[in-house]
């Protein structure tokens, strides 16, 4: 079969091979596997993250593919075209938080891999190229900002910021790069796709709850996080009266629990998590010195996460005050919602329905690296379920039907892209 049969062709019997892909993700997640689960730990540009690299780069070649490496480590494989141009691409990343499981975005990369070996094994030369990335930093577990690949790969940061942030162990990013061998010749940004689509598990339970197998997502939440350092004075826990302490400890619970109430009172899809909090000297009998923790707030409407801010840094604010601390504020990330291209949105949404699947349209409450793409072309995203909503946690499950349904839904939105 000839590239130019693609358009004489009926293509619509085109599927994926589920085993071959749940070989994949198997041969990935052995990879930083974690010991006694099938889940795995690969943080961001750790060796662990580069024996990754190496595997899947090591698939890409194989499927005679054109691979490139940019300046944050980007990586693209390229499966030519009837035409040159940009290509329609998918993707998305495999570097993990520290309790993954093993299709949190491996899903995305592998998928778009076993799109290519279907169109090789049929013959099939799409009219436009396709790419598959793999985006590096995408969880934000190890150098924050999350997306950071992709934030640079569109412009939304410059090469000489990203590559001077500092890790959670105090190793630079740039540094990490050239010890793993992912300092690439290519420039950022990267030149934009001719239209980006991204299959991921949901990370959430709505659609296993409702019984629907596709999300079509529609947008991505806006994000804030915050990390907040508060100072007070340390003292003996047992000689202190509560009057006279300045107890940072007490404003950083204080906070924790303040978010919450703020998430129930402004109301779905208003969310709030302090995922991390720390004490200095973290001993059972001191008045800590210090209490450093994050703040995550998400919300699909700008205006409403506006508000959430505002009112976190007033209770912040009066807190700290009323019990004699300071404190100062960074700000980790901040991405505003996300609306993504209705047509594409719509391709994903009828494709899954052709294919006989119930479809939900949706937002994503979580970041991906499609929020990013969607600055600079047509852009959406496939969702699967998660048996029980569970993601970054070594019980991360999805069936293999619900794989291979997601699969196929973008196997043929990639198709259509490709022909336009």
């Amino acid at each position: 079969m000839t590239g130019t049969d693609l358009f004489t062709t009926d293509t619509s019997g085109l599927a994926i091979d589920i085993g071959r892909l749940q070989q994949r993700l198997a041969d990935l997640a052995a990879i930083g596997a974690i010991e006694g689960t099938e889940g795995s730990a690969r943080l961001a540009l750790t060796d662990e993250d580069k024996e990754g690299r190496d595997l899947v780069v090591g698939m890409m070649t194989d499927l005679d593919m054109t691979v490139t490496v940019d300046a944050i480590g980007n990586v693209i494989a390229t499966m030519a075209g009837q035409i040159d141009g940009p290509p329609v691409m998918c993707g998305s990343h495999i570097d993990t938080v520290r309790t993954g499981g093993r299709y949190d975005g491996n899903l995305g990369v592998l998928a778009g891999l076993e799109v290519v070996e279907v169109l090789r094994s049929a013959g099939i030369t799409p009219y436009r190229p396709i790419a598959v990335g793999i985006f590096t930093d995408e969880e934000g577990a190890r150098f924050a900002p999350d997306m950071l690949g992709s934030l640079v790969y569109v412009g939304g940061m410059a090469l000489e910021e990203a590559l001077d942030i500092t890790a959670i162990d105090g190793a630079r990013l740039g540094d990490e790069l050239d010890r793993i061998g992912y300092n690439g010749p290519m420039p950022v940004p990267g030149p934009a796709p001719h239209a980006f689509v991204e299959l991921h598990i949901e990370q959430g339970p709505v659609l296993e709850v409702e019984g629907i197998t596709i999300g079509a997502v529609d947008g991505v939440q806006g994000i804030s996080w915050q990390e907040v350092t508060v100072s007070g004075q340390s003292n003996h826990a047992g000689t202190t009266p509560m009057n006279l302490r300045k107890d940072p400890g007490y404003v950083a619970a204080a906070c924790a629990s303040f978010i919450r109430e703020l998430a129930i009172d402004l109301g779905h899809p208003q969310v709030s998590t302090c995922g991390r909090m720390q004490f200095a000297p973290n001993l059972v009998n001191v008045v800590p010195a210090s209490a450093t923790f994050t703040v995550d707030l998400r919300n699909t409407d700008e205006a409403a996460l506006q508000e959430a801010e505002q009112r976190f840094a007033e209770f912040l604010a009066s807190t700290a005050a009323a019990e004699g601390c300071t404190y100062e504020v960074e700000e980790l990330a901040r991405f505003e919602p996300v609306v993504f291209d209705p047509k594409v949105v719509d391709l994903v949404a009828d494709t899954a329905a052709a294919l006989g699947h119930s479809v939900r349209r949706m937002p994503s409450g979580a970041g991906h690296d499609a929020q990013m793409f969607a600055r600079v072309c047509p852009t959406a995203m496939v969702f699967t379920n998660s048996k029980d909503g569970l993601s970054h946690n070594p019980l991360e499950y999805t069936a293999p039907d619900d794989l291979e349904a997601g699969a196929n839904v973008m196997l043929h939105v990639l198709l259509a892209l490709a022909a336009d």
